[in-house]
C-alpha cells in the first residue's frame, strides 16, 4: 500500500525556487538556440515520428506511403486502403526521477545526482521552447511525488525549479516517514505517497508508482527514466509501459564506474554501504568492478532493447550536446527508415 511523505518534505522553500529559477533561466538561452539553430526539429520529429493516432482506413492515392497500407482491408474489397493516422499537437513529455541514494556519487566537482538533475532540467526546457506537455514523478526509498503534465512556460518552468530543489534521500537510512494515514497534496495539484520504514533497514530502491504511472499521460506520450540503473530484477508492468508510451532511459555516470583510477589506494564514500571503502586497485576488486558492469549494462539494455532509446553521459560530459547528438541520432535513424 502506497502511503504519504510528511508534510515536510514536498513544500518547496519560496528561497530554493527562486535559486533553481535563476539556474533554469540561465539554461534557457542555450536551449532555445539548440532548438533554433543546431536541432531545426529533430526534437520534435524524434518523438512524433509519422502519425500517433489511427483514425480511418481510407482509398490509397498515388503519391501515399505504402507502410500505410491495410493489407487485410485490400485484400477484403479488392483495391488498395490504407490507414489515416491523425498526428497529435502536441507531445507530452512524462519524466521518471529515481532519486537512489548511489546517485549522490562524484569522484570530482559534481555528482552524479547534480548531473541527472540538469539532464532532466534540459529536457523540461526542450518541452517549454516547443510549446509541449511536462509532467513528472520524483521517486525515492522514502516514497515519491507526481506532478501531473502542464503546459507553458511558466508553469514547466516552476515544475522544473521544483524537480531540481528536491532535496537528496538521506544517507544514514532515515527519512522522516510518519505512520500511516495521512495523505498530503502539493501546490499546483500533484500528489505525494510513501510507505512506512522497516526498522534498521535501508533499501537502496526508489518506490516509482508503476501502476499510476500507465494512467498519468495520454497513450503515445513520451516515458523519460532517469536513474543509476543498478542491475535489478525484472519490474512488474514495464512490459505495459513500454506498449502505452515511448519509452527512453537517460543514465548518468562517473568516470570511476567506467574504470577503477590506477596507482595508489583511494578512499571513498559509497552511499548505498553507508561506509568509506578503500579501491586500491587489486585484480580480484577489478574482476568484481568489470563483472558488475556487465550485468548493469545488460540490465539497461533490457530495459531498453533500442539503442536509440538509452542516453548514457559522463559527469565530464557536456549534457545539452549530449541531448542535441541523441535526438539527432533518433532523426537520422528515422529518416533511413
Amino acid at each position: 500500500m502506497i502511503r504519504p511523505m510528511p508534510p515536510a518534505a514536498v513544500q518547496d522553500s519560496p528561497a530554493s525556487l527562486t535559486s533553481q529559477l535563476a539556474i533554469l533561466r540561465r539554461l534557457e538561452w542555450r536551449v532555445r538556440h539548440a532548438v533554433e539553430n543546431i536541432l531545426s526539429g529533430e526534437y520534435r520529429s524524434a518523438f512524433r515520428g509519422r502519425g500517433m493516432e489511427f483514425d480511418q482506413v481510407v482509398k490509397y492515392e498515388f503519391g501515399d506511403d505504402v507502410r500505410d497500407i491495410d493489407w487485410n482491408v485490400t485484400a477484403r474489397l479488392g483495391e488498395p486502403y490504407r490507414k489515416k493516422f491523425v498526428e497529435e499537437r502536441e507531445v507530452t513529455v512524462l519524466l521518471v526521477f529515481e532519486d537512489s541514494p548511489s546517485l549522490q556519487f562524484g569522484s570530482s566537482a559534481q555528482s552524479k545526482r547534480e548531473a541527472l538533475l540538469e539532464l532532466a532540467g534540459l529536457v523540461m526546457l526542450l518541452a517549454a521552447v516547443n510549446r509541449d506537455r511536462v509532467g513528472y514523478v520524483h521517486a525515492t526509498p522514502g516514497g515519491y511525488s507526481l506532478r501531473e503534465p502542464v503546459r507553458g512556460r511558466g508553469q514547466i518552468l516552476h515544475a522544473a525549479s521544483t524537480l531540481l530543489g528536491r532535496p537528496p534521500p538521506p544517507l544514514d537510512g532515515g527519512d522522516g516517514r510518519r505512520e500511516a494515514g495521512d495523505r498530503t497534496k502539493e501546490p499546483g495539484g500533484s500528489t505525494s505517497g510513501g510507505r512506512q520504514p522497516v526498522s534498521g533497514l535501508r533499501s537502496p530502491v526508489s518506490e516509482i508508482p508503476w501502476s499510476l504511472l500507465s494512467h498519468a499521460a495520454p497513450r503515445h506520450s513520451v516515458l523519460i527514466w532517469l536513474s543509476d540503473f543498478p542491475p535489478r530484477a525484472a519490474l512488474e508492468g514495464w512490459t505495459v509501459l513500454r506498449r502505452r508510451y515511448q519509452t527512453m532511459g537517460f543514465r548518468v555516470d562517473d568516470p570511476w564506474e567506467r574504470q577503477l583510477p590506477t596507482g595508489d589506494t583511494l578512499t571513498a564514500y559509497d552511499p548505498l554501504a553507508g561506509r568509506l571503502v578503500a579501491l586500491d586497485g587489486t585484480a580480484v576488486q577489478r574482476a568484481e568492478h568489470a563483472g558488475w558492469v556487465k550485468r548493469r549494462e545488460a540490465a539497461f539494455r533490457d530495459l531498453f532493447p533500442d539503442h536509440l532509446s538509452r542516453l548514457v553521459v559522463s559527469t565530464e560530459e557536456p549534457r545539452l550536446e549530449a541531448l542535441v547528438r541523441f535526438f539527432q541520432a533518433r532523426m537520422g535513424n528515422r529518416r533511413r527508415g
